[in-house]
């Protein structure tokens, strides 16, 4: 009877420091591939022990992937468990693999940017930034140490409950853990893109629909304004009072489309790259587009 082939710790801890380096080569092809296939290699050694093996396994694993690179630890750890059921005869193709992956990656990516970037990080650094400007020289350090502790535990544990829950997953791959988590991840996950897609795609309109002058009183008369810093105050005062900074009220066409749809022209935008990458479009091409539509848009007043 053969000898059961397992990634020990020693082997997952590689995998785990190895993961670090994820966007190490980021690319817009295939984006993370890389870094992804950098971090699988002490895994790949240990279970296949052919060239040609080895080789399938790297190929494999050089497919498209992009994700949030700290929650890029559950899929990886889910990812191991796989090719070591694999690697003992469990039949485990490469689009199970592929699929277990993407089905991960996507929902999970939504949850990485609020809870990192915009969350703890923001914390941290404003702690961090607070002893920093009573002159502490703590805050700096208390900001490195804290966050690489965190992000690194948060990457190891992840990792290891992904490992030990993937046997479960190949168990029943139609469904079962593997569903419930990456349904729970696609409805956070959504909800947080959505909310974002205002935030992240900025589309202004120029043209110039209407513009009214206003009666007197309704906006700040420079010529009464006292000059220096005194001026300064009395002009925040005014506009903050309500009065307009100039004696016309300009209406563009990106103000009556916030009316009545704040965000929809950049909800469009996003949509229609979702739609060309659908239909496999590179995306090289959608970027340089985006540049050339945004230029000639501009030269002719459109934006």
């Amino acid at each position: 009877m053969l000898k059961k082939l397992k990634l020990t710790k020693r082997d997952r801890i590689s995998v785990w420091f190895r993961s670090f380096f994820l966007q190490g080569s980021w690319n817009y092809e295939r984006m993370q591939n890389g870094g992804w296939a950098f971090a699988m290699i002490p895994a790949i050694k240990k279970l296949y022990k052919t060239k040609e093996e080895r080789a399938a396994a790297l190929k494999r694993h050089l497919e498209f992937f992009n994700t949030h690179p700290y929650v890029a630890s559950p899929v990886l750890g889910v990812t191991l468990a796989l090719e070591e059921d694999r690697a003992n005869g469990m039949e485990i193709d490469d689009v199970t693999i592929q699929g277990v992956k993407v089905g991960m990656m996507g929902p999970l990516a939504g949850v990485g940017d609020p809870v990192f970037w915009f969350t703890l990080r923001p914390i941290l650094g404003g702690l961090a930034a607070s002893l920093a400007m009573s002159g502490n020289i703590l805050g700096p350090i208390i900001f490195f140490f804290a966050w690489n502790a965190i992000r690194m535990a948060f990457m190891w544990y992840t990792q290891e409950f992904g490992f030990k829950t993937g046997s479960r997953i190949t168990d029943d791959l139609s469904g079962g853990l593997l569903q419930d988590i990456t349904k729970g991840a696609s409805i956070l996950g959504m909800f947080i893109l959505g909310s974002l897609v205002n935030r992240w795609v900025s589309v202004k309109f120029t043209p110039v629909v209407s513009s009214v002058k206003l009666s007197k009183g309704a906006y700040i008369n420079w010529s009464k304004i006292p000059e220096g810093a005194k001026g300064i105050k009395e002009a925040l005062l005014q506009q903050g009072a309500g009065l307009s900074l100039t004696d016309h009220k300009v209406t563009t066409l990106q103000n009556n489309l916030d009316l009545l749809i704040p965000g929809l022209a950049g909800l469009l935008v996003t949509l229609i790259c979702m739609k060309l990458l659908k239909k496999k479009v590179s995306p090289i091409l959608i970027i340089f587009g985006l540049f050339a539509a945004g230029i000639v848009f501009h030269l002719i007043g459109l934006m």
